[in-house]
């Protein structure tokens, strides 16, 4: 995430990318926008403020060469004093115009600006930001003629979100230059981080809490539900937080001992892990820092809710982990040849 109080915006352009899938070709610029006061101040929070809360950062990726990657280089040649800024933009647009490799990709205009003083961590860089504005927005413009008043239907740029966006930072760690990207449309999630941007998740805290706690709520789904119910499920999830909650550092083995106290499920979750590793591509490493940036946001996908067939749902608190064992017992009814849940509790809230 970074801070923009103090950015301002160097240079900016804007082009407009087609879709050689439909013939509608790309419209260049010639030269930067000479934004008015009233302009600029409203376009700097607009294309920043989306940054702002953006947890999870990327790092550009080659299977060959790093330095074959499109959007890295033109980015190292933009943070240049001496780049040719219409140019080189013009190169992003056309490179944008060749991953649309499907008729569903969508036209608009491209912003691409250069910023600087931008806030990351404890120190302020410079940034590239690439924008895709897909959608347009109707509205009413009044206008005098005549002395009278009168109303037409305009299309324009909503200034609430942009649709998609990455900003490159003028700063880099061992795994290369920091960026961080959104996507408010992801009709192709390929699209605009693998074909575009050709972005991955670093190799850090952020991504081996993401990656664990995605493994956690899939295994949660595919495995407890189905053979033990939602309530075995929802108490797995709220072990889950609350270890993540409680530990500065996650030991896959102490986890395992801490969330079951079955041998077979800890078996069942062993044998899952590895069929999980392989078919999504990833290592869940045994030990590793606890990102709460990262759990925050896993946490907020966590579903705790028992679905019954009869339109009654039980919603458990997953910061609560004990109250489901507790204060909720799963039994089955003979007479109505039913299963049941029975609630404890004091008083109504």
């Amino acid at each position: 995430m970074i801070k923009r109080q103090k950015a301002s915006i160097k240079s900016c352009i804007i082009h407009k990318v087609g879709n050689k899938f439909n013939g509608t070709k790309n419209a260049f610029s010639d030269a930067i926008v000479d934004f008015d006061e009233a302009t600029y101040h409203l376009m700097l929070p607009y294309l920043l403020k989306p940054f702002v809360s953006a947890a999870e950062t990327y790092r550009f990726h080659h299977h060959s060469d790093i330095g074959l990657n499109e959007i890295n280089t033109y980015s190292e040649q933009l943070f240049k004093e001496d780049a040719d800024f219409v140019d080189t933009s013009k190169h992003i647009v056309t490179h944008l115009f060749e991953q649309s490799n499907s008729a569903q990709i969508k036209t608009g205009d491209v912003l691409i600006c250069h910023f600087e003083n931008v806030q990351y961590e404890d120190f302020f860089t410079d940034a590239i930001g690439i924008f895709k504005i897909e959608n347009k927005t109707e509205f009413f413009q009044t206008y005098l003629e005549d002395k009278n008043y009168d109303i037409l239907v305009q299309k324009g740029i909503q200034a609430k979100k942009v649709d998609k966006g990455c900003l490159i930072l003028n700063t880099a760690d061992m795994e290369g230059k920091i960026v961080l990207s959104v996507d408010n449309n992801t009709y192709d999630t390929q699209y605009w981080i693998k074909s575009f941007l050709n972005i991955r998740y670093p190799d850090d805290s952020n991504q081996h809490t993401k990656n664990c706690i995605e493994m956690c709520r899939e295994f949660s789904k595919e495995v407890l539900h189905p053979n033990y119910g939602g309530q075995e499920q929802s108490n797995f999830l709220a072990k889950t937080v609350d270890f993540f909650k409680e530990n500065e550092i996650v030991n896959i083995d102490t986890f395992k001992e801490e969330v079951f106290e079955e041998e077979d499920k800890i078996q069942l979750f062993e044998d899952y892990k590895k069929v999980y590793e392989t078919d999504n591509k990833v290592l869940i490493r045994n030990q590793f820092d606890v990102s709460e940036i990262a759990l925050k946001k896993q946490k907020q996908k966590i579903k705790t809710e028992i679905k019954l067939d009869t339109n009654i749902q039980i919603k458990l608190d997953v910061d609560a982990p004990d109250a489901s064992a507790e204060y909720l017992e799963r039994g089955y009814d003979e007479e109505k040849k039913m299963h049941f849940y029975k609630v404890f509790f004091n008083d109504e809230t």
